[in-house]
């Protein structure tokens, strides 16, 4: 008899990833006393188009970890060739609809020589996403509500509070799209927040928190520190995450949303934070080695053994 798995809802954004290489220091350009009226271009030296979005990314890696993620967020005119690159990767694509009259969004990065990124994200279609919604005939065990429309997050977190859905809340790219009470309402209903380390300052700073003020509105906090690694915080405990080394550095452009998949294929299935974390640690180095978000591919088998290489550990999928 078939294992019945978690059902994890991911909503986020769908789109195309417009991926620049800048061969200098975004930090050579800038001149501190000048970032009031800042106005930069960068002569770069690769681009290259890749499937990527927030939802994508995360429920990719969900599913190569053995999970089976079900993906509700809208896609436009041109995602047929995208549709059929996560049909074949098995994630399950009945909760992404398609509009015709708008295009699918797109992210247009540069990453300088530091690994450091410059972005921005044309929403598309994720204009229709307050229009979807989690709920539906089955009983989902988690909700993973990443960056899209401000408006759907706002929808997504009521309706997850209202039925007692637990979720891992990911602001990211909106917190400054968010009143504090929006963004307070979201972080004290969630079982994970996470960020990295600006994103959590940020929030610190919008909403007048300190660091363990924050810490008392949700039961599990995560600061991903690029490079650093990552920190837990829950149940009084601050648990330090390593980076799992990379064989080759190509492009960290999905490495946190890839994070994002590990950790909560770990999560679901009941292993302890430090387990969790390090999965995602392993999840995300797979990204930094090839070039775009989902071009890397990894058996369960191939992960557990790097984990055990990086963690010392052995580790069961």
């Amino acid at each position: 008899m078939k294992k019945l798995l978690p059902h994890i809802v991911v909503t986020g954004s769908l789109g195309f990833d417009y991926i620049m290489d800048f061969s200098g220091k975004f930090a050579d350009r800038i001149m501190n006393d000048k970032v009031h009226k800042i106005s930069l271009g960068f002569l770069v030296d690769s681009l290259k188009k890749q499937f990527g979005g927030t939802a994508g990314n995360i429920a990719y890696s969900l599913r190569l970890l053995g999970m089976e993620p079900h993906i509700i967020a809208p896609a436009g005119n041109d995602f047929d060739p995208y549709l059929s690159f996560l049909k074949k990767a098995g994630v399950r694509t009945d909760g992404i609809v398609t509009h015709e009259d708008v295009a699918t969004g797109s992210y247009f990065v540069v990453t300088d020589q530091e690994d450091n990124q410059i972005g921005s994200f044309y929403k598309g279609a994720l204009k229709y996403a307050q229009d979807l919604s989690i709920l539906g005939n089955e009983k989902t065990d988690l909700v993973m509500i990443s960056p899209t429309d401000p408006e759907a997050m706002k929808k997504y977190v009521k309706e997850c509070r209202a039925h007692h859905i637990p979720y891992m809340y990911d602001p990211a790219f909106q917190i400054g799209d968010f009143s504090p009470e929006v963004l307070k309402e979201g972080i004290e209903g969630s079982a994970i927040f996470i960020g990295n380390d600006y994103e959590i300052a940020l929030v610190e700073q919008k909403l007048s928190l300190s660091h363990a003020q924050l810490l008392a509105i949700t039961p599990m906090l995560i600061t991903t520190l690029g490079a650093k690694g990552s920190v837990i915080e829950t149940n009084g405990k601050r648990i330090e995450i390593a980076v799992a080394h990379p064989k080759d550095v190509s492009d960290p452009t999905g490495a946190g949303d890839a994070y994002r998949g590990g950790f909560l294929a770990g999560y679901l299935r009941g292993y302890d934070p430090q387990t969790c974390g390090r999965m995602g640690a392993v999840a995300s180095v797979y990204t930094v080695e090839m070039y775009g978000t989902m071009t890397h591919t990894y058996t369960q088998k191939e992960f557990c053994a790097r984990y055990k290489e990086n963690f010392q550990e052995t580790l069961a999928l």
